[in-house]
């Protein structure tokens, strides 16, 4: 069973990596992904910002020091310059991602994304309730097995309650039904008032 999933996970991480490049040229290009003409879109990569670039920074330091102290072996320098460079795109794809990748409102389905690792589909018709509350990732609750937490930066903003479960799919493919999802908008407020005039 293991052999027979493997080749899929492999699929599905080589997806993810090159979702995460093609957004390096949106964000380059100041383009988003996926929002058509009369859609609305509401970004949510603000709580992360400040620790992705200071996070960049601190590999960018790091890969000067390391280079400077293995000069003398240039094989050494090679592979962990390659291994740098690559921690430090994966940690910009991160905010590039998630800002080209924002959540879409359109006639008829609330599209829910963090960066390129979620995209979920929630149909308007499916939501019972809309409200916002901050909550934070990890402060000691429990959370219910129907429950989906989008946090970005360890937080959330709005919870959606459905009618009808609807199906999340993991990045590695793994499913799981959710009655509930929270997840984090910058403009929470006017992305709540959208979604209730739609609603109703």
């Amino acid at each position: 069973m293991t052999r027979n999933l493997l080749p899929e996970w492999v699929g599905r991480l080589s997806a993810h990596e090159a979702r995460m490049l093609q957004s390096f040229g949106l964000w380059i290009t100041r383009r988003r992904h996926q929002v058509r003409p009369g859609e609305r879109a509401f970004g949510y990569a603000g709580p992360q910002a400040a620790m992705v670039y200071g996070l960049t920074f601190v590999c960018v330091v790091e890969t000067i020091g390391v280079s400077f102290m293995v000069r003398d072996w240039p094989a050494v320098h090679a592979v962990l310059l390659l291994l740098d460079v690559y921690t430090v795109v994966q940690v910009l794809g991160i905010q590039a991602t998630a800002v080209t990748r924002p959540h879409v409102l359109t006639p008829d389905t609330l599209r829910l994304r963090v960066g390129a690792r979620v995209d979920l589909a929630v149909p308007l018709a499916h939501i019972a309730a809309i409200r916002r509350e901050l909550k934070f990732q990890g402060a000691g609750a429990t959370v219910p097995d129907d429950v989906l937490e989008l946090s970005v930066g360890s937080q959330t903003s709005l919870t959606v309650e459905l009618t009808e479960p609807i199906t999340h799919v993991q990045l590695l493919g793994k499913r799981r039904e959710v009655t509930v999802v929270r997840f984090h908008a910058d403009e929470s407020g006017e992305l709540a008032t959208a979604l209730r005039a739609v609603v109703a």
